[in-house]
């Protein structure tokens, strides 16, 4: 119940991630309460929060660098207290390798992009996309947090 629970708080962030370019620290929270849940039932609380500790000093260090927001370092710190403390480095590569992916498939992406079109009134779900368009065309910022959904997912069920 709890890896459910945590996944599907996990795609809100994503989701958020990808529409807004923000994850709300309530859906940071939620993850790290669950994983702290999971941690305790299984009797590693302690080593449990030091992985987390040492994932969030790490993804401190890589915000300091530029090359991740502060949103992403708190969903990483708090995806570190799901699985048990000796996958968190299995963890970590997992979101590495799903961030790379994403920006692949982001730079795949731009060539085949139409122009921008005028904006037209439509459902929120188009407005997304040609958001989400404009943004690839510009080559902004990547969703990270869809890189640590995928990233904690594959973990979880591995």
């Amino acid at each position: 119940m709890i890896l459910v629970l945590a996944g599907l708080t996990l795609a809100a962030a994503a989701l958020h991630d990808i529409a807004a370019r923000t994850i709300p620290n309530r859906l940071s929270l939620g993850i790290a309460g669950l994983g702290l849940l999971a941690r305790v039932l299984a009797d590693e609380a302690l080593a449990g929060l030091l992985a987390g500790c040492l994932v969030f000093l790490l993804a401190c260090f890589a915000w300091r660098c530029r090359v991740m927001g502060g949103g992403d370092v708190k969903l990483l710190a708090a995806c570190a207290l799901l699985p048990p403390p000796a996958a968190v480095p299995g963890l970590v590569l997992a979101v590495a390798l799903a961030g790379g992916a994403l920006a692949l498939t982001y730079l795949a992406l731009q060539p085949l992009l139409p122009a921008p079109a005028l904006a037209r009134p439509g459902a929120l779900p188009a407005r997304a996309l040609r958001a989400e368009a404009w943004r690839i065309r510009r080559r902004g910022p990547l969703p990270y947090g869809v890189a640590i959904a995928l990233g904690t997912f594959f973990t979880l069920l591995g």
